[in-house]
């Protein structure tokens, strides 16, 4: 295994809520952008399903497409991110999607994490392997 580290910027985000629920609970769907530098460098995109609690605290499940490089080698790979937000930030956990990677990233697998603070950053570590 090798770990990738470094941290990644929103660039944007979009937030839909499908349904309200009792007590003012919800369910939402968003989608956003990001950059990436570190070990990792490129563009992602991610689309979220999350379900908020009347406190705002919310359990988030998503897919997150990754375009760049990682350890010189080009390609795009997929992760399914699992996180949890408090209100004020959200950690989680990354499982990259079997086949899902491209061009010299193919066969790429691993899991790593996630934390944001608040704002626009957050960090990751990702620990891979490569055929």
């Amino acid at each position: 295994m090798t770990k990738a580290t470094g941290s990644f910027d929103v660039l944007s985000g979009d937030e839909d809520t499908y349904e309200e629920r009792e007590g003012g609970a919800r369910l939402a769907h968003a989608s956003g952008a990001q950059a990436f530098s570190g070990d990792i460098t490129g563009d992602g995109s991610v689309h979220w399903l999350s379900s908020y609690a009347a406190d705002k605290t919310a359990h988030l499940v998503g897919l997150q497409l990754i375009k760049g490089s990682v350890g010189g080698r080009s390609g795009t790979f997929v992760i399914e991110a699992i996180a949890d937000h408090t209100g004020k930030s959200s950690r989680g956990s990354w499982s990259i999607i079997d086949g899902s990677g491209t061009g010299d990233l193919t066969g790429i697998s691993g899991t790593g994490s996630f934390e944001a603070p608040g704002g626009p950053k957050a960090t990751y570590e990702l620990d891979y392997e490569l055929d």
